[in-house]
């Protein structure tokens, strides 16, 4: 993704997986509900208050999502994690978190990157 660019709430929630299990929709809602919740969220909002998302808001969403669906984290937890100074070395558990994310992600790239591969290769 281009450093610069803006990606739309409905975007953000159709690439984060945010659907509604009951109606099968985006479930915008929740990237909303979040970024009154974390201050930390501060997405660009144009004329008709419609928010956008950079690259800086989209990991800490997804940092977030994280915590809170794979984790099973509180909203308060979080909240303490992203008030703490992640990259201290006397916080381990918060430290040990912080890898399992990075973990993930990396686990999930190479998951998408190998099923690109194995398309190819199956032409």
């Amino acid at each position: 993704m281009d450093k610069n660019k803006l990606i739309g709430i409905s975007e953000l929630a159709q690439k984060l997986n945010l659907i509604d299990k009951k109606n099968k929709k985006l479930s915008t809602h929740t990237l909303r509900f979040w970024e009154k919740e974390f201050k930390e969220i501060k997405p660009i909002k144009f004329t008709g208050n419609r928010r956008y998302y950079d690259k800086k808001n989209i990991e800490l969403i997804k940092l977030i999502q994280f915590l809170l669906k794979k984790q099973g984290l509180t909203i308060n937890g979080v909240k303490k994690i992203l008030n703490k100074n992640i990259n201290s070395l006397d916080d381990y558990q918060t430290s040990s978190i912080k890898v399992k994310y990075f973990k993930y992600k990396i686990k999930h790239k190479t998951k998408k990157i190998l099923d690109k591969i194995n398309k190819i290769k199956n032409g």
